[in-house]
């Protein structure tokens, strides 16, 4: 095991992998950038090291930095979080050459799932389902037309390089088609650094559901379960939950199968998760592979009692899968919600500043993951998540029941978060009984057209 970790990230998911550390009495290093010098994940570690000024490019996702604190400060490994270089196969290799373990899979797993049209042709050869569409990169106005005709309307373009909404745009027309396919071929250089797009068959109503996989250096893959995330916007996710109330026992076995059965078709190791859309009448198709911790990791980890951050650092420290697959049983039920510093009722605009109350929720089933404290400066330049607020119940009615309590109890003042949003979701009968998907939060908010 490692005796010390350099965890390059910051904020909520710096703290929670500090805290996972210490409870493997592994000793921790924290990265950050000059206006972090104050956030708690630099007073928790048991060494802080400054690695450049508030601009990303030149702190946390500034290589040779990260690189020379790791050897300064004699760290074994790396863990690279979520976003910044989590999902970056150069960092990966740069690790392995200066003979640091990076707390993730391989760069060649990294780099095979980062291409999603690689990793789509890669599944449908496993003989896992993929959304119909093209099958390269959709390079001119022509070839778009050629597909949207054959696949029909709505269809939805993508950013082969990348996610998070970046590069993607809905379809109903070809008067649509053709300006968003320009639209989105800059978004996705703007973002990735290539303006490689592909076309797929948009699936109304669909649900997103994800399934969490482990998987050792010895073949061994499990999945643990699932968790519901169709309550997103702009293809951005803001609650989760597990498992999700879509799936039957037998659906969810099929779906973690073909999970694990997608993991073993690349030799895939560490920690991942598996996307997928589900339809109406329940068949799945593979969207993505997330090869990194994911932020909505803690409602599974509610759910099977196991404790994803740990699991993640042995099996980079070469370990052996010690969960069994018919061990796993998932027990009650968990939903998260992402308070973001931004303003519901101003179009989710950012609101970063100085955080003068902050009163956190209590009470048995309810946990906080987050950074702040009264005193505290949100800044400007990092995404704007303050805290997860997850709750567990032993029925999903009483998930929900303790959710409402603790976001009436939760205040972030006085900038803007989206608490109030999540309350609003948390009294409409659509999202109580189960009944929605992922264009729920449009159809909130009159958004039904975007």
């Amino acid at each position: 095991m490692f005796s010390k970790i350099l965890i390059a990230n910051r904020g909520e998911i710096a703290l929670r992998i500090i805290r996972a550390c210490k409870e493997m009495g592994i000793r921790t290093v924290a990265v950050y950038s000059e206006i972090d010098a104050d956030s708690l994940h630099t007073k928790f570690a048991d060494e802080s090291i400054c690695i450049g000024p508030a601009n990303p490019q030149a702190s946390y996702l500034h290589i040779p930095s990260i690189i020379s604190a790791a050897e300064i400060t004699d760290a074994e490994a790396i863990h690279p979080g979520y976003g910044f270089l989590s999902e970056n196969a150069h960092f990966a290799e740069i690790c392995q050459s200066c003979g640091i373990t990076f707390i993730g899979p391989s760069s060649e797993n990294i780099r095979l799932m980062g291409d999603k049209l690689a990793a789509k042709e890669i599944m449908r050869k496993a003989g896992i389902p993929v959304v119909p569409g093209s099958p390269g990169v959709t390079k001119d106005k022509e070839e778009a037309l050629k597909i949207a005709q054959q696949i029909k309307y709505p269809v939805i373009i993508k950013s082969a390089g990348g996610g998070g909404g970046k590069g993607m745009r809905i379809c109903h027309s070809d008067v649509r088609l053709v300006s968003a396919l320009l639209t989105c071929q800059a978004e996705s250089e703007a973002s990735f650094g290539k303006a490689d797009v592909y076309i797929e068959k948009y699936i109304p109503r669909a649900r997103h559901i994800e399934i969490q996989i482990l998987a050792d250096k010895y073949g061994r893959v499990i999945y643990l379960g699932e968790r519901e995330c169709s309550i997103q916007r702009r293809y951005q996710k803001l609650i989760e939950e597990s498992p999700s109330p879509a799936l039957t026992p037998k659906l969810r076995r099929k779906l973690g199968e073909l999970a694990v059965k997608g993991a073993k078709a690349i030799n895939y190791n560490n920690l991942g998760t598996m996307e997928f859309l589900m339809d109406e009448e329940g068949n799945f198709y593979f969207m993505e592979m997330n090869t990194r911790l994911q932020v909505e990791h803690p409602v599974t980890e509610m759910v099977t009692g196991i404790d994803i951050v740990k699991e993640q650092i042995k099996l980079a420290a070469g370990e052996k899968l010690s969960i069994k697959q018919d061990d796993l049983k998932l027990n009650g039920w968990a939903i998260e919600c992402r308070v973001n510093a931004e303003d519901p009722d101003n179009n989710f605009l950012p609101s970063p500043g100085r955080i003068d109350t902050y009163i956190t929720p209590g009470g048995r089933g309810v946990r906080i993951d987050s950074h702040i404290y009264a005193g505290y400066v949100v800044p400007p330049n990092y995404d704007p998540l303050l805290a997860k607020l997850i709750v567990y119940g032993k029925t999903r009615i009483e998930a929900i029941k303790i959710m409402q309590r603790a976001l009436e109890e939760f205040a972030i003042e006085p900038i803007k978060t989206t608490i109030t949003f999540h309350r609003k979701v948390f009294s409409t009968p659509e999202f109580i009984e189960g009944n929605f998907s992922t264009d729920f939060v449009n159809k909130l908010l009159g958004l039904e057209g975007e």
